[in-house]
């Protein structure tokens, strides 16, 4: 266990038993950093793991309190435990069935996996498009296909330096996409029939690039709130022939898992270890609720191995269809790719944002959009805490905009998410995150349109449907 992971744990337990109870303040970090010798940023990850626990709250000025509310807070989902073996997919066609669902717009998008997009600048995009379409010149739409804009990919290569990679300009490969960008990463470094490693439950775009390759996908036990853990990892390494792993450590999609910084750098050697490739789907690491951004797999990278793919579709501008790779030694393999299906990506738009992250706007907007999610996220929980039968399970992500929902065992969510859509409700039901349709008790709910009005009605006829 981490370091913060256990105060957590510690800390936790010392609620459970009365030592602190409701309302009682919480030893301070420096109490902490002075008994057991930790440092600042190990206690606050803790006390930062607590608070989205619903154990403790922050008060401003005073410290850290006991929650009143932890006794009322419904449980975690337990890790979960695919069979030890190689599976054949089958799930488009249900896929395809959801995410149909979600386009009717007077449904109350519990089952989206976008964010509302009233969220983002779009004026203030559109603005820069605008002047970028108006400036275009003829040799720029060659001087920009793959890689692609050299402006842009200096944009993002500033902001992995800032969070602690040193990844160039030339390793960059934009993107139609993030999972242009994962799928160009599985072309490039697969045949068919190889062993891709994956989380259990894991991305359904994830699943669905696996069977279109006529690949094979072995699943990871996976935990609700740490991720895929480096033993889990190399126990399947040991035993089988992977190929490459596709995984996301941050605010996984359907969990919203993140795997503690120790146990990436563990991930990371224990692939080198191995040569390995890891396709990082990073999509949301922007969107933590935490004072600092979660550490980049890739930082703890010395030989090239991730790839990690992010995209602006989820944290800044949805719709404008831009992504990218830092591909690491596989940057030719992988821009080879690119050229031979899309070739390149709206040449406009890639200036457009280049633009709008060089006046900083970026990050101003950042701070608020994180702020609306999380808001999002409590709203939520409450609702369900309302409405919902008791005994569900449900986790509390520190970041990005979903929560895996887990019911009782004779729930069936395929059919409650059609009769919810009859109700007009949309949710994601838990096998279209499964190689084998496994989680069938276990939906996917989207906080990102923060209404609490949606919020509360969506949750009131969940909770009138499972109750029967």
């Amino acid at each position: 266990m981490t370091l913060y992971g256990q105060l957590a744990a510690d800390v936790a337990a010392l609620i459970r038993n009365g030592t602190l109870p409701a309302g009682a303040r919480v030893p301070s970090v420096r109490q902490w950093c002075r008994d057991r010798g930790l440092s600042p940023a190990t206690v606050l990850r803790a006390y930062e793991d607590l608070e989205s626990r619903g154990f403790i709250e922050a008060r401003p000025r005073s410290g850290y309190y006991v929650s009143p509310a932890w006794k009322a807070a419904p449980a975690e989902p337990p890790l979960s435990s695919p069979p030890a073996r190689a599976a054949p997919l089958s799930v488009s066609e249900l896929v395809f069935e959801v995410l149909e669902a979600t386009r009717d717009r007077q449904v109350i998008p519990l089952g989206s996996a976008f964010p509302d997009p009233a969220l983002f600048p779009l004026r203030a995009l559109a603005r820069h498009l605008a002047t970028s379409a108006r400036d275009l010149t003829p040799a720029g739409t060659v001087a920009n296909l793959p890689p692609g804009s050299l402006e842009l990919r200096r944009q993002i290569s500033r902001r992995y330096l800032r969070q602690g990679a040193r990844v160039p300009p030339e390793e960059i490969i934009i993107t139609s996409g993030a999972l242009e960008a994962l799928n160009l990463c599985l072309q490039a470094l697969t045949k068919p029939g190889d062993l891709v490693a994956i989380e259990s439950p894991a991305f359904y775009g994830c699943l669905q690039a696996i069977e279109a390759l006529g690949l094979r996908a072995i699943e990871i036990p996976t935990h609700p709130r740490d991720g895929v853990a480096p033993a889990a990892l190399a126990a399947v390494l040991k035993r089988h022939p992977v190929r490459v792993c596709w995984l996301m450590t941050t605010f996984q999609n359907p969990l919203g898992a993140r795997v503690p910084d120790e146990a990436r750098q563990e991930l990371v050697t224990l692939l080198a270890k191995h040569d390995v490739p890891l396709i990082e789907d990073d999509v949301y690491a922007e969107l933590h609720f935490g004072r600092r951004r979660p550490a980049l797999t890739k930082s703890f990278d010395k030989r090239g191995l991730v790839l990690d793919c992010g995209s602006f579709s989820k944290s800044l501008a949805p719709g404008y269809r831009i992504g990218w790779v830092a591909a690491g030694r596989h940057a030719q393999l992988v821009q080879r790719r690119k050229m031979m299906s899309t070739l390149a990506t709206s040449i406009p738009v890639q200036a457009a944002l280049a633009a709008y992250l060089d006046t900083g706007g970026y990050d101003r907007f950042l701070k608020g959009l994180r702020q609306k999610l999380a808001a999002g996220q409590v709203q939520l929980l409450d609702a369900l805490r309302r409405h919902l039968p008791a005994g569900y399970q449900v986790t509390r992500p520190e970041g990005g905009y979903f929560l895996w929902l887990q019911l009782a065992k004779g729930v069936d969510s395929i059919a409650l998410h059609r009769r919810a859509l009859a109700r007009g409700v949309s949710i994601a039901p838990g096998p279209i995150f499964s190689a084998r349709r496994a989680f069938r008790n276990c939906v996917r709910l989207n906080y990102g349109h923060p209404s609490a009005g949606e919020m509360e009605r969506g949750a009131r006829i969940l909770g009138e449907l499972l109750r029967g």
